[in-house]
């Protein structure tokens, strides 16, 4: 996705926010049967139909929290020592969470691939959390990443469809 169509895609995501919330909010109040069975399925769908490396958004704007397993897993693949790592590479955050001391990603390369991708941290494996269990669990990071991620924006967008169709 190339700059002006992620800029595109940002103005739809904001103005799809309060509908999305309204939706995600019903989700938790009234979530339907084999709601993690359909987020799974839709998240599979979805990720069929994105190519995170034509975007990484997410490496671009937004850092992880690293974890202490990150940082020594992360530190071990670059053979660092961990403090060494994390001197070069992070910075304590207001929320006393340590994160990358700059954006994009250091390891974000200039094709959208990660140089550290096999030991990368849990947050980025995780992202954008679209195969969760209990997804109404997390709906403030949903909506959320729905401005940065192209892919979490048509998840939701996917699910209401689904959900709708199923009433």
């Amino acid at each position: 996705m190339d700059e002006m169509n992620l800029h595109d895609y940002r103005e739809k995501a904001l103005q799809k926010q309060k509908p999305h919330k309204k939706f995600l909010d019903q989700l938790k109040k009234k979530p339907p049967k084999n709601l993690d069975y359909l987020v799974q399925e839709v998240h599979e769908k979805v990720f069929q139909e994105t190519d995170c490396l034509s975007c990484a958004n997410c490496c671009k704007t937004t850092g992880p929290l690293f974890t202490e397993k990150d940082i020594e897993r992360i530190a071990k693949h670059l053979r660092m020592k961990p403090v060494d790592f994390e001197d070069r590479f992070l910075r304590i955050d207001e929320d006393r969470d340590k994160v990358l001391q700059h954006l994009p990603c250091f390891f974000l390369n200039q094709d959208n691939t990660c140089s550290i991708y096999e030991a990368r941290p849990k947050a980025c494996r995780e992202y954008p959390h679209t195969d969760r269990k209990k997804i109404y669990q997390i709906n403030h990071l949903m909506i959320r990443n729905t401005l940065i991620c192209p892919a979490a924006y048509a998840f939701v967008e996917k699910m209401q469809e689904r959900v709708s169709s199923r009433k």
